[in-house]
């Protein structure tokens, strides 16, 4: 398949992180003017799934020159093209993509043997699954629980709506103080993520292993949650009464936007991903006093274990938010951080048999049993993957 050579230099573009929101959408008409069918098949139409993903990975290989190491510190036109011819190939057929970079050498990568083991175990995808803890401390399933009231604290009704989310009101009546000394918590376990409705309308939707603690209704000056894990906010207008997100010793700070935190104690730093909206981040009493920092959108602020704010400018904020819209998505992701995201969807740990240096570009979905993420990432030949009952075994 022969690309035209200004869709490379768009493919290129969005590689290096420097496409225009109109060069995106011209790639992305582009990419839909194709049909499935450019991709060739054997005559009698018979070939199996993994014989095209081998024709087509061999066809990927060709396009790498035998001298070419698939190095970021490499010259770049050449990786440029060899991302290129594997970005549309393997998005053509698989509906998903993703691109490989390493310090292996690409004849290692070409005689690597194809990754065919077939897995003994199989993972279903996580869902729709959270722990509500009331203020007496009792405890209600979500996932099973009926639709219709499942709690009344004071004046106010706990609802599990229709569309399965729960949702905080006062049906009208007088809000007191000691309605707002009720406190609330909903956990999502990994393999399980949930959507809450707060009573002043701000929409919280929580990933794998996550928390959200509040009050039923918010009273005072200012509106004020605890979070763990990774969570994303719709937060509802009222320049009276800042809503603040508690997230470790970080504060955030807002008067109406959306925006995502990923806080979870196994990565690296905190991650406060702006959409829409402003927001103020406060350390206080770390990192010696530093002033708070303000995010416009497409900003996101990072905050390392020492509580040190970083502002990163044009932040990628599809891949924040796309655990939302159920993919996985990265960039130049290492396969440790990768498979820590997956870990957590499908309730799984994960063993590595052998130092691995991988990084991947480019998404997944998360609506599949975990062999089929494995097998696409497995397509490169480089890494392989074994399900031992809940532990995934990683090696090269």
């Amino acid at each position: 398949m022969q690309l035209p050579k200004n869709i490379i230099v768009l493919i290129e573009k969005y590689f290096a992180g420097t496409i225009t929101p109109e060069e995106k959408f011209r790639l992305d008409e582009w990419y839909h003017s194709f049909n499935d069918s450019e991709i060739e098949l054997t005559e009698n139409g018979n070939e199996t799934e993994q014989g095209l993903a081998d024709r087509i990975k061999s066809r990927v290989l060709e396009t790498i020159d035998e001298e070419y190491a698939p190095v970021i510190s490499r010259p770049r036109r050449t990786w440029q093209l060899s991302a290129a011819a594997a970005f549309i190939l393997i998005l053509l057929f698989f509906g998903t993509w993703f691109i490989i970079s390493s310090k292996s050498q690409k004849k290692e990568i070409a005689k690597s043997a194809p990754a065919n083991t077939k897995l003994k175990n199989d993972i279903a995808p996580g869902g729709s699954k959270a722990v509500l803890t009331l203020a007496n401390g009792s405890t209600i399933l979500l996932d099973s629980a009926s639709n219709g009231i499942l709690s009344q604290q004071g004046n106010i009704k706990v609802q599990k709506l229709t569309n399965g989310l729960v949702a905080y009101n006062n049906n009208g009546k007088l809000v007191t103080p000691n309605d707002a000394a009720f406190y609330n918590t909903i956990s999502t376990p990994r393999g399980g993520q949930y959507q809450v409705t707060l009573a002043d309308g701000t929409k919280v939707w929580l990933n794998a292993a996550s928390s959200i603690r509040f009050p039923v209704v918010f009273t005072g000056n200012f509106r004020k949650v605890i979070i763990t894990g990774e969570a994303y906010f719709e937060v509802a207008k009222n320049k009276n009464m800042p809503f603040k997100v508690e997230v470790n010793s970080s504060e955030i700070e807002v008067l109406g936007t959306h925006f995502n935190v990923n806080a979870y104690d196994d990565e690296v730093s905190i991650k406060t991903t702006l959409l829409e909206g402003k927001v103020k981040i406060t350390v206080p009493g770390v990192a010696g006093n530093q002033a708070p920092k303000f995010l416009n959108p497409g900003q996101q602020a990072d905050i390392n274990k020492e509580g040190k704010v970083n502002v990163v400018d044009n932040a990628d904020t599809e891949e924040a938010v796309a655990w939302m819209h159920g993919y996985f998505q990265f960039k130049s992701a290492d396969l440790q951080s990768i498979l820590r995201q997956i870990a957590r969807w499908y309730d799984v740990d994960v063993e590595y048999k052998e130092k691995v240096d991988l990084h991947f570009t480019g998404q997944l979905t998360r609506n599949e049993n975990v062999s089929q993420v494995f097998e696409k990432l497995a397509l490169t030949g480089v890494v392989r993957f074994k399900i031992d009952g809940k532990k995934i075994i990683v090696s090269l």
